[in-house]
């Protein structure tokens, strides 16, 4: 593959790195799934070969368990259904989503060789499966969804044996990507990517990863394009730097990122941000007037508070009782804010789903004063590029836009579009939704 190669990180293990020079927002790579599937949780609300949300889809009417948007959709996932189609007949229901995967995968090594294109760098045998790292409670799962994969899969179909069996499951189980919506605000199935599973984690990255479901529109499935992941540069990179990405979100603190690789992807990190505990201090600091702060036993009985508050909010929000939401969080605000700095984590959760919330019930004016403390400091946090920001960016700017504020949505909105551009691409439809609202920014200015 042109653009990148695997080498060994120190470190690490093997790695991607550069073999020439990119600039911020350069589609560094491109590569379809091997194979991808959708949720258990959202079976018959997205299309099984497109991965878009509809209101009405179409079942499969075999096994009534696919649904697509229409025929179009139906033809062209038909080559990754039809196996499976007769296996869930044969079957009697569905298997899970791990075990539905590790068959679709399986069927596709069988008929395409373990090379799936002339563009994949590695072998699924060469990926990593951690399973001799697996605490012993995980693991017993994870025999369980061997036993029903051997329950589920065809007499007809090829027999592999246990051990390769084990090192699909244990590569799904730490490799597994993450499969978006269209406009990429909701997960909503997972998918296996060879190529970038050799694309190392760093906290504070140089890259970023975005779905790009292509075109399925066309009637004649000669003309679609695939679902695709795209790497995609978030600044610029010199011809021999190592690619990187981010596998978890640097709001959290240090600690809680180190415990989620250490549990989901089996290393420790030894990034800078890890080792110097970079911007820890902001995400539970106080609030400083004037020179002067609070004590940390004021900061840690703000943010016990704050947490216990976010708990009830949360409850209160899964329940359906929006203005429950709200009291709580605005009651909890009024202590917490002048103890508190604005870029505390605790804080900038609740900013962030107050303002969604009081958007939700059209309290404009107040959403889009807590969506604008919430980008604040997300702004001290992330990186200038960061793809949360982005579209943290955008939430606010036409929060504020509902809200009247003309001025403070334009700056928002030109911030998201540039954000945006980076990290999904002019062609994503997040970034093709927002850009009308920005050519409309830039033009519009309030009357004095």
């Amino acid at each position: 593959m042109e653009n990148v190669a695997i080498f060994e990180s120190p470190g690490k293990g093997r790695g991607l790195k550069a073999t020439k020079e990119f600039w911020a927002g350069d589609v560094i790579f491109a590569e379809p799934s091997v194979a991808a599937v959708v949720f258990d949780s959202l079976v018959d609300r997205i299309c099984h070969s497109c991965f878009r949300r509809q209101e009405k889809l179409q079942k499969c009417g075999q096994c009534k368990f696919a649904h697509y948007c229409d025929r179009t959709c139906q033809r062209a996932g038909w080559a990754e259904h039809k196996l499976e189609c007769t296996a869930i007949k044969t079957h009697g229901k569905a298997p899970n989503e791990n075990i539905r995967l590790g068959a679709r995968i399986l069927w596709r090594l069988d008929k395409d060789g373990s090379m799936m294109s002339d563009t994949q760098m590695v072998t699924l045998e060469e990926l990593e499966d951690h399973i001799a790292d697996m605490p012993e409670d995980d693991l017993k799962d994870f025999k369980v969804d061997i036993h029903n994969f051997l329950d589920y899969w065809p007499r007809s179909s090829k027999q592999h044996t246990i051990d390769d069996t084990f090192h699909i499951f244990g590569v799904i189980n730490c490799n597994g990507f993450t499969v978006s919506d269209q406009r990429g605000l909701q997960a909503v199935g997972v998918g296996l990517f060879p190529n970038l599973c050799m694309v190392n984690h760093n906290c504070w990255p140089n890259c970023t990863v975005i779905l790009n479901h292509g075109n399925q529109s066309a009637v004649n499935t000669m003309f679609h394009s695939q679902r695709r992941i795209e790497l995609r540069s978030l600044g610029k990179i010199e011809a021999g730097d190592e690619l990187t990405v981010s596998y978890v979100d640097f709001l959290n603190l240090t600690e809680e990122r180190q415990k989620l690789l250490k549990t989901q992807y089996f290393f420790d990190c030894t990034c800078e941000h890890c080792k110097d505990h970079v911007k820890d201090d902001l995400k539970l600091g106080g609030l400083e007037v004037d020179g002067v702060k609070p004590t940390e036993e004021q900061v840690k009985e703000a943010t016990d508070y704050c947490f216990e508050m976010m708990e009830k909010m949360e409850k209160a929000r899964l329940n359906g009782n929006y203005h429950e939401v709200v009291k709580i969080s605005k009651d909890c605000l009024e202590k917490t804010e002048p103890v508190l700095a604005d870029t505390h984590i605790y804080q900038l959760r609740m900013w962030s789903t107050l303002s969604e919330v009081q958007a939700y019930l059209q309290l404009f004016d107040d959403a889009a004063d807590n969506s604008r403390k919430m980008v604040e400091g997300y702004m001290k946090l992330y990186h200038p590029n960061n793809a949360a920001l982005g579209m943290a960016a955008m939430r606010s700017g036409v929060t504020h836009w509902q809200a009247g504020e003309i001025e403070i949505g334009h700056g928002m909105v030109c911030r998201a579009y540039a954000i945006l551009m980076v990290t999904h691409g002019p062609m994503h439809p997040i970034t093709k939704d927002l850009e009308p609202l920005h050519h409309t920014a830039r033009y519009r200015r309030p009357l004095h």
